[in-house]
């Protein structure tokens, strides 16, 4: 009962966002609240609630920090040199500037973080996208497909807890799928190129002189100001690779020390506020109603139960093709099952299952990184940071999903075959 539920509830959810009949906050918080009440859980709704905020709530405040952060830099034109170099090399062409925000995400996103990766990606290169008159959902497209492949290092999310879920190292799960995820990276080049030879076939290449200012040379303390933004993003970035502390942490003491170089007095500091502040707010928002969604339906043991009846629908036989049923599937299901659930609950009944047909664990576990919440995380509504894609970028998630999907899926079904081929799966 409670797995059928499940499965409704997302299902109307998935609806009502695609079709746009409501906004995706009232369906991430009206939605889960009414099936609660209806599946008589209603009496636990406080707490079901609750404990979903609180687990978001981390996430949100270094978010808003973060926002105001990365917002704070390009105010003060950390991002114009690599925005500078992209265009001088694209000179006005949608196609190379298309390319050239690939190659910047996948650079970014080694950090192995999909909120830093958005913020920075989005923050560099919308004003570039606005100038060209270039279409913004491209632009979180090719986002999407580049943080999607980097997020299978073994410092990201999901590769992390499929290490933890099955007590492998990274060198039985990550390392044999190095080829694929190189391949993978090929392919998101491809696809950009695609993309964005369609929009220089839309748009046709645009002379830029007249459009770009030219950035006037730092001297005095604007040059010392550039450099200290420059290290301490730098120093930021490190801390975040080396895990020294919380993300929220990190990014609050970044902060607080970027504005006291960059805004040191109040007014300063009440213009920013007010200049990005919508963006903060929008973006928090919707972070909190995702904490609803996934509060409700994890308290409820929806997902648990959802995850189960997965399971439980695989025949005897189909033991040798499991590594590659959850490489294939891995992407869509990014759709409806957040990483927590699907790494903590289904990828260990589905390993046990594997090595009761003779296969290996560790198979799985590299056939569920080629998908689950790395190709598919910033399609996924499930996940934070996909908001924060979306809100900076100014893209609808229906709009998103439909123009990125295939790509995304693309990729994984490329990185399989490469799996498939290496012996990685």
């Amino acid at each position: 009962m409670l797995a059928a539920t499940g499965f409704v509830t997302i299902a109307l959810f998935l609806v009502a966002v695609l079709s746009r009949r409501v906004s995706v906050l009232i369906a991430l918080t009206a939605l889960p609240v009414v099936v609660a009440l209806l599946t008589g859980f209603g009496g636990q709704l406080g707490t079901l609630v609750g404990d979903g905020l609180v687990k978001v709530a981390p996430v949100a405040i270094m978010i808003t920090f973060a926002v105001l952060y990365f917002s704070l830099m390009v105010d003060a034109g950390l991002f114009d040199p690599v925005v500078a170099r992209v265009l001088r090399w694209a000179r006005g062409d949608p196609l190379k500037i298309t390319v050239g925000t690939a190659v910047l995400t996948l650079l970014v996103a080694l950090d192995g973080d999909g909120a830093s990766t958005f913020l920075i990606t989005v923050s560099a290169m919308l004003p570039t996208y606005r100038r060209l008159g270039m279409r913004p959902l491209v632009l979180a497209g090719v986002i999407c497909l580049g943080a999607g492949v980097m997020n299978m290092v073994p410092w990201g999310g999901p590769t992390a807890r499929a290490m933890a879920a099955l007590g492998l190292p990274a060198q039985d799960i990550f390392v044999p799928a190095i080829p694929a995820m190189a391949a993978g990276i090929v392919w998101v080049l491809v696809a950009a190129f695609l993309i964005g030879r369609a929009e220089r076939k839309r748009l046709g290449v645009i002379e830029l002189d007249d459009v770009v200012p030219v950035a006037e040379p730092r001297a005095g303390w604007e040059r010392v100001r550039f450099w200290f933004n420059v290290v301490l993003t730098l120093a930021l970035v490190a801390v975040l690779l080396a895990q020294l502390m919380k993300l929220e942490v990190a990014f609050v003491l970044a902060f607080v020390l970027a504005v006291i170089v960059n805004r040191p007095s109040w007014a300063q500091q009440q213009k920013l506020f007010a200049d990005h502040g919508q963006n903060v707010v929008l973006v928090t928002t919707m972070i909190f109603a995702a904490g609803v969604f996934t509060g409700i339906l994890t308290g409820t043991g929806m997902i648990a139960a959802m995850a189960q009846a997965l399971v439980g629908v695989l025949p005897d036989g189909a033991g040798g093709a499991l590594p590659v049923i959850v490489a294939v599937t891995g992407m869509p299901l990014s759709l409806v099952f957040t990483p927590d659930a699907y790494y903590f609950g289904v990828l260990p009944v589905l390993a046990q299952t594997t090595a009761a047909f003779g296969g290996s664990p560790a198979e799985i576990g590299t056939a569920a990184i080629l998908g689950q919440m790395t190709t598919g995380f910033p399609l996924s509504p499930l996940t934070a940071s996909t908001f924060i894609l979306l809100g900076m970028s100014g893209v609808d998630l229906g709009e998103h999903q439909r123009f990125i999907f295939t790509w995304a899926f693309g990729t994984t079904l490329v990185m399989t075959a490469v799996a498939l081929v290496t012996g990685a799966i």
